[in-house]
């Protein structure tokens, strides 16, 4: 069968950064998204997926490369899937995420975004982040540089998976994501895998024996080590954990779960405390927080921080107010704001985050707190308001998905004064903010960036009741 031929344009370039922080071109009136360009790039791009309004490509040729390159740290930078933005200054990166929030809000909400504050960024822009999950894979990606017809050569790698490639991992020598030991720790582990021969997961046949390894740290310096196994085989599993113990002794908190599903998704299993504490420590501003292998907290803990400081200044809280902070995680917010509340009702889907949730207001001695577990829509009903009462202000900060129908119509029921809405994702978070135009305005606008060299960008909105 012959290979299907793609379309090359030629000198082509690169005028801005569109969905998903790729380049944007365009030729007459078609436009193109292309991976791995910077605007000001001219650039030879080969089609490689059609749409009715719009093609996606790669460059293959690069005539010019931008003024706004620069080099990115990373070794691993083009193949791994995560931090595509380390070719761009970090000052041009957070003018793309304004200019993201920016548009959304002006296209979707039709909001007048003239008083935008200044995004807020990471004063970190590497070894941010606090929680990262490599993957064992006995497929790894070879470069073009490993690649040589003579001679075996070991597949098994364990990384981040190659974009768009559930079954191919990088197999990472250094990330910049996560301080140490979390790099230490991945290629202890990897070394002694391999060398005692141990099986690495084939995700295609659902074979192996190791297949995931976390690593979460904190900024008290408290770091907890999960191994994720195929199988419950006790010989393996003491080996394997006495060998991370011996080799880390520092760590705080050592477990392993035993994931015999197809899938990734641990949270319906059980963990295992192989060494230590069932938590470990994280502390913002004077509050603390437990942190378990389940658990929800802002990747990025110092701009987490400064993300519910402006959350906290935005509802402005008096003492006198009743609060809902929906999608309230493990109660992060709930806490953070309940010393300025009279009282704060946080709801969640996962009961275990709201289990951490209970515990983290006795951890900081926090009595005017309550959590409910269950799905938003079911729980955050007009009943639900009429039996804790009506909130003054209500927090927002849901998944990418944005808001359900019903939980808006369950606001507008509740008729709050203000509403703090923190997002993820300013597409959808303007989509629910046009929904709920016809009573509220938008006050207040302020974009953090917590994930540097990614397009991700979080937006904190507070809207007002209008008045009649």
């Amino acid at each position: 069968m012959k290979r299907k031929k793609y379309k090359i344009y030629e000198n082509i370039e690169i005028i801005d950064i569109a969905d998903k922080g790729k380049g944007l071109a365009k030729v007459d009136d078609l436009v193109i998204f292309v991976n791995q360009v910077v605007p000001g790039d001219i650039v030879d791009v080969r089609i490689v997926k059609r749409k009715k309004n719009y093609k996606e490509g790669i460059a293959v040729k690069f005539h010019k490369y931008s003024d706004l390159r620069t080099e990115a740290k990373c070794e691993h930078f083009g193949l791994c899937g995560g931090c595509k933005w380390q070719n761009m200054p970090y000052n041009q990166q957070l003018k793309f995420k304004q200019k993201q929030v920016k548009d959304a809000l002006q296209r979707i909400a039709k909001v007048e975004v003239g008083n935008i504050n200044q995004i807020l960024g990471s004063k970190n822009t590497y070894f941010y982040r606090n929680k990262l999950e490599y993957t064992f894979s006995n497929r790894r990606w070879f470069t073009n540089d490993e690649i040589r017809p003579e001679g075996e050569r070991n597949a098994d790698g364990l990384g981040f998976h190659i974009p768009r490639m559930f079954d191919r991992v990088v197999d990472i020598n250094k990330c910049w994501l996560q301080s140490e030991p979390s790099n230490s720790i991945r290629l202890s582990v990897k070394k002694f895998a391999c060398e005692n021969n141990y099986k690495f997961y084939d995700a295609r046949n659902h074979t192996g024996f190791l297949r995931n390894l976390i690593i979460r740290t904190s900024t008290t310096g408290e770091f907890m080590i999960i191994l994720i196994v195929a199988k419950n085989d006790t010989e393996k599993i003491d080996n394997i954990m006495n060998h991370i113990f011996a080799d880390f002794n520092g760590v705080n908190s050592l477990y392993y779960i035993v994931n015999t599903k197809k899938n990734d998704s641990f949270f319906d299993l059980d963990t295992h405390l192989f060494h230590g504490e069932k938590f470990i420590m994280e502390k913002m501003g004077d509050l603390k927080f437990k942190i378990g292998p389940k658990s929800f907290y802002q990747t990025n803990s110092e701009q987490g921080y400064e993300l519910y400081k402006i959350t906290e200044k935005f509802a402005k809280l008096t003492g006198q107010e009743i609060v809902y902070d929906l999608y309230t995680g493990t109660g992060t917010i709930a806490n953070f704001v309940a010393k300025n509340a009279k009282q704060v009702i946080g709801i969640e889907y996962i009961p275990e985050a709201i289990e951490d949730a209970k515990e983290n207001s006795k951890l900081n001695n926090i009595s005017n707190t309550k959590f409910f577990a269950g799905d938003m829509k079911d729980i955050f009903t007009d009943e639900f308001i009429n039996t804790n009462g009506k909130p003054d202000v209500i927090i927002l900060d849901p998944p990418r998905a944005g808001i359900h129908k019903n939980v808006i119509s369950a606001i507008k029921y509740a008729n709050p004064q203000k509403i703090v809405y923190v997002s993820c994702n300013p597409a959808t978070q303007a989509r629910d903010i046009e929904l709920l135009s016809d009573i509220y305005e938008v006050k207040d606008i302020q974009p953090v960036d917590m994930f540097p060299h990614t397009h991700h960008i979080e937006n904190v909105v507070l809207m007002e009741r209008k008045l009649n």
